[in-house]
């Protein structure tokens, strides 16, 4: 028979109590288990020493007759100094997905763009020698705030 140490949910809805159990792993979540070894209640504060308790003893028994805990329980375990948890490794699971790096190359791009669009208007001459109160030649008839160029070459429309 697979003997598993595991989670036995229970409380009301939005309001989860776990029972650590030793159960047959072929058993329902809920349902049917061999006997209750602690208890864990996720709503308490992580440093509570009320949110897990744990019989050390008989879950070092389960554990010689060969239970399998599950990660959670293994956590808790763990956490008791009775069974060592392997360190996890997963160095893909911080990388962004495909879109995301799209849409990064798409920004970096933007941003080259705009960077280089920039350099070209600094390096571009400016008008050194002419003096800022007086409109440039051709400017002499717009008013001031117009955006089209008004013409004086050019016969009226009508």
């Amino acid at each position: 028979m697979a003997l598993s140490i595991r989670l036995s949910r229970g409380g009301a809805k939005k309001r989860p109590y776990y029972r650590i159990v030793v159960a047959d792993a072929r058993s329902p979540r809920d349902g049917r288990f061999i006997e209750k070894i602690g208890t864990y209640n996720p709503l308490l504060a992580k440093d509570s020493p009320e949110r897990v308790k744990l019989d050390a003893d008989r879950a070092r028994h389960w554990l010689s007759v060969g239970a399998q805990p599950t990660d959670r329980v293994l956590r808790f375990l763990d956490a008791a100094g009775l069974k060592e948890r392997a360190a996890r490794s997963n160095p893909n699971k911080a990388e962004p997905g495909e879109k995301a790096k799209e849409r990064a190359e798409e920004r970096a791009a933007k941003a080259a763009e705009a960077a280089e669009a920039a350099a070209a208007a600094s390096a571009a001459p400016t008008n050194e020698g002419v003096s800022t109160d007086q409109p440039a030649e051709g400017d002499v008839d717009a008013p001031a705030g117009s955006d089209e160029p008004q013409s004086t070459d050019a016969p009226a429309e009508g």
